[in-house]
């Protein structure tokens, strides 16, 4: 699969549809004007590659609508350098967004299938996170904390206290809670035991699995 200039001018027009739902920042909007979304999906499915909507990929997982991936991306407020963990890889796409804004980039991915896939699909690309990790989201990566940001793909039920407890102060947490439909939720941290809780409206994911093994 090539990335084409077709391609290209579909995904300018992407990029006009999410600003035009209410995405400011420049460095996202431009980013999701690099990144080849179409290869990020299973052929059958390239002619919606460009359209604003979730679509199914391996693992009955999705590849999250481009507004939403913008809408977490924005929040998260995201600088060159800072160290994210992304909890829930699925198809690499909002890894690969992060990667283009110069973040340092810990994913994690519960799912086998997908995990192995991602792993060598987006070094092939180009996009390089400084670590894939097939694990427990819900358990965060604690090794490698604190972080500046932290967002989660899927939705949660509950949010994870080690996910809290991973953050810098002054880190954001981005993460959509509630069990048949989330509400985007952002935690920013204050202090040792003090976080400030903004709600942005009403949004759905794939369930966040807990590990079974």
């Amino acid at each position: 699969m090539k990335d084409t200039f077709k391609h290209k001018g579909l995904r300018q027009k992407l990029v006009e549809v999410v600003k035009n739902k209410g995405i400011t920042d420049e460095k996202v909007l431009d980013g999701l004007s690099k990144i080849p979304r179409h290869l990020f999906m299973d052929s059958g499915f390239l002619d919606h590659a460009y359209q604003d909507k979730a679509f199914p990929i391996a693992a009955d997982q999705t590849i999250s609508q481009p507004y939403t991936v913008a809408f977490q991306t924005e929040l998260l407020q995201v600088k060159k350098g800072d160290k994210i963990l992304e909890i829930g890889t699925g198809s690499g796409y909002q890894t690969a967004l992060l990667c283009v804004l110069g973040a340092q980039v810990f994913s994690i991915e519960r799912q086998q299938e997908l995990f192995k896939k991602t792993s060598k699909f987006l070094p092939s690309l180009g996009y390089r996170p400084k670590k894939l990790i097939f694990g427990d989201g819900y358990k965060g990566l604690k090794t490698e904390a604190p972080f500046d940001s932290i967002i989660v793909t899927a939705g949660a039920p509950l949010v994870p206290k080690a996910l809290l407890g991973q953050l810098k102060i002054g880190g954001r947490l981005v993460i959509p809670v509630g069990d048949q439909v989330q509400t985007m939720t952002l935690f920013i941290r204050k202090g040792e035991k003090e976080f400030e809780q903004h709600e942005f409206g009403e949004f759905r994911f794939v369930p966040m699995l807990e590990d079974k093994n």
